[in-house]
């Protein structure tokens, strides 16, 4: 959603700051309200909610490397770390995930158009 595409687009400072609290602030609650204490979104087995949410899995560990800020960490965050955890152990997810250096190249090289634009604005 747009919460995690304003983290993406952040460019440092009060802006990275501010866009990193309210970033938290959402995956907490899905964390609480959400996953709750089950291994799953549902339940013992992956649903579609799980799948929905897979990028959080995937997808933004690698946005956190891109843009060197971790949100998603044991320490703030354990369950839904858990949940990660365990979503990309799921056999089906594992065969078919894209490597990740590519996908890491790639948001690498649109954060830095992004950054370009900004700076010749």
């Amino acid at each position: 959603g747009p919460i995690f595409s304003d983290f993406f687009r952040s460019t440092g400072g009060e802006e990275q700051e501010k866009t990193t609290k309210e970033l938290l602030e959402a995956l907490k609650i899905i964390e609480e309200q959400a996953l709750g204490d089950k291994k799953f979104f549902g339940g013992n087995a992956i649903n579609l909610v799980d799948i929905s949410y897979g990028m959080i899995a995937y997808w933004f560990k690698i946005l956190e490397e891109v843009i060197g800020v971790y949100v998603l960490e044991p320490n703030t965050l354990p369950r839904l770390c858990q949940w990660a955890q365990n979503f990309m152990e799921v056999p089906v997810i594992k065969e078919n995930i894209p490597e990740g250096h590519k996908v890491l190249a790639y948001l690498r090289h649109i954060r830095q158009k992004l950054h370009l634009e900004h700076l010749n604005k």
